[in-house]
């Protein structure tokens, strides 16, 4: 968190939180929803300025209820999910490796790998708890590149780096939220 939204909320601690306003889409777009976006189920516009999307990005957390949130100085700006918290991009390196990059430009190191029953691929980390990301759609090829799929397409195996190879889990999309903690509509009030 960045030390000038620590001194806003030591300053103003009792700014009542808001939701939503903000959306983290499938594609890991940040969006404002304005009144009309809300009330008709928009998405919003997405957000553009880089200056304001690395400082989303570096005041982005959770609670403990497992709702995100943007820290916006005193403001706690509760985020709906288009899918998941984090949203990764499958990019291959300069000297040929895979890497993964979350929607803030940071490496996500995967533990585990699913595949929805609607097509999508999520990837879960290393960290404690782990995080869930859903893979961008446009990659999907280049997953599929590195992946020895069944008929099914919900099982298989990620051949990732190194020699490493994870085996691909079917996940029912539903489940995604209850299974990694996370609520994708949060309410400032719950």
């Amino acid at each position: 968190m960045d030390d000038i939204v620590k001194q806003a909320l030591a300053k103003w601690p009792n700014v009542p939180s808001c939701t939503g306003w903000l959306m983290l889409d499938r594609r890991g777009n940040w969006r404002m929803r304005d009144e009309a976006a809300q009330a008709s189920g928009s998405p919003g516009m997405p957000i553009r300025h880089e200056a304001l999307l690395g400082f989303i990005n570096r005041n982005y957390e959770c609670d403990e209820r497992g709702q995100w949130f943007f820290q916006n100085g005193p403001q706690r700006v509760y985020v709906e999910l288009g899918y998941t918290p984090w949203v990764v991009r499958l990019l291959v390196e300069a000297d040929g490796t895979l890497a993964l990059k979350d929607h803030a430009g940071n490496d996500f190191e995967p533990a585990a790998v699913f595949a929805d029953d609607e097509g999508g691929i999520l990837f879960a980390d290393t960290a404690a708890p782990p995080r869930v990301a859903v893979l961008h759609d446009h990659d999907l090829e280049l997953f599929a590149d590195h992946a020895a799929l069944a008929d099914d397409a919900m099982n298989g195996e990620f051949r990732w780096k190194d020699g490493v190879t994870l085996p691909l889990q079917p996940v029912r999309r539903a489940d995604i939220a209850s299974r990694f903690g996370f609520v994708q509509s949060p309410s400032a009030n719950a």
